[in-house]
């Protein structure tokens, strides 16, 4: 039996004014997607997608614990982002907040509210189902997030975080 691709399938939806929510089924066991989720050295090999090299992926997987990564896009910028783990259940759940802190539009970005960001992983027959949902503190903020055109990397991302998990396999 070949292997199960589930490229580009991440599902976005908004289930409310404030909300993005994203699911996704990946082909491998719920452990190893969360330790590809929280490990620097693997998050450096998926959360780029094909769009750049992640030159900082810092963890510090505790409640009040923080995280930043940061990428050096194929056009020759930096993107990063930084926030605070609330809420940990390994392999389970993760609450966290997520802020933009460089490139494009982060100087206008720097005096919005982090948006609250909570991912759970599901084990359902060896593979994981994945909801992700991104609370912003308006819906102008939403459809601002949306409008940078996230989703095409986020798949990239995804895809790759897929590949990297099932090789831990």
């Amino acid at each position: 039996m070949g292997q199960m691709t589930s490229s580009g399938t991440a599902v976005v939806t908004l289930p409310t004014e404030t909300q993005i929510q994203i699911t996704r089924e990946f082909d491998a066991p719920r452990h190893l997607v969360f330790e590809a989720w929280t490990t620097p050295e693997l998050i450096k090999r998926w959360w780029s997608g094909k769009r750049g090299e992640v030159t900082v992926a810092e963890v510090d997987l505790r409640v009040g614990g923080s995280w930043r990564y940061l990428m050096v896009a194929n056009e020759g910028f930096e993107v990063g982002f930084h926030g605070e783990f609330r809420e940990i259940v390994p392999n389970e759940r993760l609450v966290n907040t997520e802020a933009y802190d460089t490139g494009p539009g982060a100087e206008q970005a720097k005096d919005l509210e982090p948006t609250l960001v909570t991912t759970t992983f599901e084990e359902i027959d060896g593979r994981t189902s994945m909801t992700q949902i991104v609370e912003c503190h308006s819906n102008e903020v939403r459809d601002m997030i949306i409008a940078t055109g996230m989703e095409a990397g986020m798949q990239e991302s995804l895809d790759r975080l897929e590949e990297v998990a099932a090789s831990l396999a």
